[in-house]
């Protein structure tokens, strides 16, 4: 395996946590909360975003490097799309443990169910951009949803 395709995968994967048995998309969404957690610790809102913005850009590579071994349109181990997803949730967000697990919850329901437009760039926007782009356009809502609840109730 050529080392473009060993970076790609890993980083597609989240490491590994896309490859974890039943729901990989969970797997994904929580391993992606401790580097949102540094992240935002060491940089703040400003550094999550930007690292947000990054991890989408190298999302499309490594998820177009795993694509390229797979029949399936949108494959369950490629989670890198998730953590996109999750981080966005964060952004505007403190890092708290009650929040971060509430933006978590979010966004798994949110990414679950694709209100539009989440649902209608899952079903058009083929290849590597619309893997990415449904979770970032899910995570809208679940930003949203969690700034509300850490502003209003936490």
């Amino acid at each position: 395996m050529s080392v473009e395709n060993t970076v790609g995968r890993a980083l597609a994967t989240w490491f590994g946590s896309g490859l974890l048995p039943k729901a990989p998309g969970t797997w994904g969404s929580l391993a992606a909360l401790p580097f949102a957690w540094i992240i935002v610790s060491g940089g703040g809102m400003w550094a999550l975003a930007a690292a947000t913005v990054i991890v989408y850009l190298v999302g499309v590579w490594a998820t177009r490097v795993f694509l390229r071994t797979t029949e399936d349109p949108d494959p369950g181990p490629v989670v890198i799309d998730e953590v996109a997803g999750m981080w966005m949730t964060l952004i505007m967000v403190p890092p708290d443990l009650v929040i971060y697990a509430f933006g978590f919850v979010a966004f798994r329901i949110v990414d679950i169910f694709k209100p539009w437009p989440a649902g209608w760039a899952d079903r058009t926007v083929k290849g590597a951009q619309g893997v990415m782009l449904d979770d970032v356009l899910a995570a809208i809502y679940s930003a949203a949803a969690t700034w509300v609840f850490a502003e209003y109730v936490v």
